[in-house]
Order: C-alpha cells, then structure tokens, then sequence
C-alpha cells in the first residue's frame, strides 16, 4: 500500500516538532573523548577474545580498543574498517547485546560488557569526520564486475573488489543506494543521514559507479550481465513480503511494516508521517520492534506487539523487547492472527492466544496494522538455483551459474543481519578475485 492510499482518518503531526526532535535523537549519543578512554580502559585485551570469535566479520576488537586507550582513534578505525567497511552503521544497529559484548569477559563476570559497540562508533565517526579514506586501490586489473543491489552485501562486495584493482558497476533499484541501512533501519539508530555518508565515504575508494533506479529483470538480465561483466555479485536482499493470508488482509490502512519504515526514513519532515492511534505490528524480529517503537513515538495513542511464540523465541533481542517496553509498546505472546475486521478501514483484529493448552479469542481495536512477518525472495527463474526460498551457493559464494556469485540476505546461510551480508560480501569478493586470477 502506498502513502497516497492511507486512510485519511491516519494523522500526521501527532506531537509538535520539538517532541519528535527529541524522540528521533540519537540512541545512544556519541562518547565523548575522555568517555571513550574510560570505556576502552574496561577491556583486558584478551588473548583469544572470545567477542572476536563470535563477531561476524572478526574484527580485532582489542586492538581497536587498545588503540582507541592509546589515543590513535583514526587508527583504531582502519583496524575495524579493514575488516567491516560499513562499520559506522553496523555500530549503530548491530545486536552486540547478542554477539561481542554477551561474549566479552567483563560481562561474563560482572554483568558489564566493555561498550564495544559505542567505542567501535567513536572510532569511525572519528575517521568520517577527519575525511580521508585509508584504503587504496590496487593496480588496476583490466576486469569489470558488476554488482546488483547497493545494500550492505553489495556495497562491501564492490569496496573490496575495487580494492583488488577491478572496476566494479552497482546497479541498484532504488533512487539512491544503502539498502538496508537507508531505508530499513529506525530513524533513532541512523540519525544525522549517516547511510548516504558512510556510502558517500566508501565511494572514495575509486572505481565503482553507482546506477541507481535499475530493475534486475525490468532494466537489465542477468545473462546480460554475464556476457558484458568479468564477474557478477548478487547482493538483492529480499524483495517481497510475507502475506497474513487471511481475508480482508487488503484493507486500507494495513501495511508491510518495511514500507512504513522507508516512508518514515526517507521523510523530510517527521510531522507529515501519518501513523493510527490504535497500532497493532504482528511480527517478532528486528523489523517489528522498529516499527512498533517509531509508531509510539510519532504519537500513536496504543500500540501493541503481537507475536505467535513466547518472549524467547522471539528474534528480536531481550535488548530490543526491553526497548520497546520503555517506550510504551505493549506486548501480546503466543497469539495468532486469525481474522482482520472492516469495511473500507481496518477497524479491529483478532487473535488466537493459546495458553497451557487451551485457547482463547482476542479481539484488538486497530486503526493501523503493520505486517512484519519476515521477506522472502519473489520468485523468478532467471535467478540462480535456489535452497528453501533462497539463492544456494557453496562455500565461496559461488551460485550454480557461470560468473555469478551471491551474498547477503538472499542467500540460504547466515543470520539476516547488517553485519553478517557485510562480511558475505567482503568474502565473496575475495573469492571472484581469486577467481579473476584464474585461481579458483
């Protein structure tokens, strides 16, 4: 549903500007130097760090750290960098409730993980803010590789292979590249438009060219980019998603949660997001809570959560349940919606919630319905071989066509996160490298 199609009984301009100023600040603002020395003086700079191991891309976080207690931020950055180039945003969204600081000693025995997470953004910030891009290409190779989406997997996949000396085309569908981290991410976690400047920073590596407002399949085909390209990359996300599949599932007013997101994340004035006052978002995951926490804060009235498990099956982390908790989000467990209620507007949805074996009937008032029940990849046989909904590849991100490789949500292995398609991406232009060389 687009936004010219939202019922008009939506408002926009719930609370004054001041008040969304305030409720759109950063999440977590920005240490300061002596907060950053502080924070890195925690770490005990393992040995075998176990927050390394279970870091997806496998930065040197004690390093990074030391550097940062050292003083040298700039350097601290390349090292983080080096291995994660969008690590500016991944500072800001990556669960490290859930992965370095659950890992980090400093939590195991005092419940207290070293900040890694903010100190990895002081860093970063530091180096975007100081301007210069420590990277260099290398000679350049005389091979050309496309890439197809300019989210997380394609951007590192491009920076990386332009490193390697190849020159390297993105196309991309959307009016300007980022994926995810532009148009996905809630706007208190990415403020100051920090996606098109980390894109902005990454693109002074040389030897990548952007074309924005391309369709795979509407501009171009994939056996177009086989004949004219070296290698190709396909980095698409997931495109399309999952359907309620009840009736009246069409009504006006509800609404995939990622296009309310987007349309949230791409406005330029925050007064003009028209959100219900009675707001129900069903889903569990990242993309739920984001939505359910932006809907409070534009100034829906209620707005509840329902998910069809239990609190700890839920994929959004206890982190990010709390979160949500804090900002009024109210949640519903182990209820499953059965039934959606209106005649032109969504008016009332309702529920089955099973409890120690028995079930009972929810009816919830909703003016707003938010659909974020998972992506899933629209189905099209131009594409790769496929694994349950997603493109197969091996060990080296290589697909079962010719010159073509894949990475990021749209392939079968790996958690669906910022951080993870970052480090497929990274990977999998490493292997094209090898694969250019005529090593593979």
């Amino acid at each position: 549903m687009m936004a010219n199609d939202m019922d008009p009984k939506l408002s926009a301009g719930r609370l004054d500007e001041a008040r969304l100023a305030d409720n759109f600040s950063d999440l977590h603002p920005l240490l300061t130097a002596h907060e950053a020395a502080v924070a890195a003086d925690r770490c005990y700079f393992c040995h075998d760090a176990p927050c390394v191991t279970v870091c997806p891309t496998s930065i040197d976080i004690p390093l990074f750290i030391r550097q940062i207690a050292s003083d040298m931020p700039l350097a601290s950055a390349e090292t983080i960098l080096d291995q994660n180039i969008l690590g500016g945003m991944c500072a800001r969204v990556c669960p490290t409730e859930t992965l370095c600081e659950e890992a980090c000693v400093r939590e195991k025995a005092e419940g207290k993980p070293v900040e890694i997470g903010r100190l990895q953004r002081y860093a970063t910030d530091a180096l975007m803010a100081d301007g210069r891009h420590p990277f260099q290409r290398a000679e350049r190779s005389g091979h050309k590789v496309a890439v197809v989406g300019a989210g997380p997997a394609g951007l590192a996949a491009a920076h990386r292979l332009a490193m390697l000396g190849h020159a390297v085309v993105i196309f991309d569908a959307a009016a300007k590249p980022g994926g995810l981290n532009e148009f996905g991410i809630a706007a208190y976690k990415a403020t100051q438009d920090i996606a098109q400047r980390e894109v902005d920073w990454l693109l002074k590596i040389g030897g990548i060219e952007i074309r924005s407002g391309q369709t795979l399949g509407r501009d171009f085909s994939l056996s177009d980019l086989q004949g004219d390209y070296d290698a190709v990359f396909l980095g698409i996300g997931l495109s399309a998603v999952r359907a309620l599949k009840l009736e009246d599932e069409d009504l006006q007013n509800v609404e995939n949660a990622v296009d309310f997101i987007s349309r949230l994340r791409q406005a330029e004035d925050l007064q003009e997001v028209p959100v219900g006052s009675d707001v129900v978002v069903i889903g569990g995951g990242m993309t739920a809570i984001d939505a359910a926490v932006q809907s409070k804060l534009l100034g829906a009235e209620r707005v509840t959560l329902a998910y069809r498990g239990t609190p700890e099956k839920m994929s959004a982390s206890q982190y990010e349940q709390e979160l949500a908790k804090s900002k009024g989000v109210h949640f519903l467990f182990n209820a499953t919606p059965v039934s959606i209620e209106g005649d032109i507007n969504v008016e009332r949805i309702h529920f089955e919630q099973k409890s120690s074996g028995e079930v009972q009937k929810i009816s919830l008032d909703a003016d707003h319905v938010l659909k974020a029940i998972g992506q899933i990849m629209e189905e099209d046989h131009s594409l790769p071989a496929m694994q349950e909904g997603k493109i197969k590849v091996d060990a080296d991100f290589k697909t079962s066509l010719e010159k073509v490789w894949a990475g990021g949500d749209c392939i079968g292995f790996g958690e669906d996160l910022t951080v993870t398609a970052v480090a497929q991406g990274r990977d999998a232009a490493r292997a094209i490298h090898t694969a250019l060389k005529g090593e593979y």
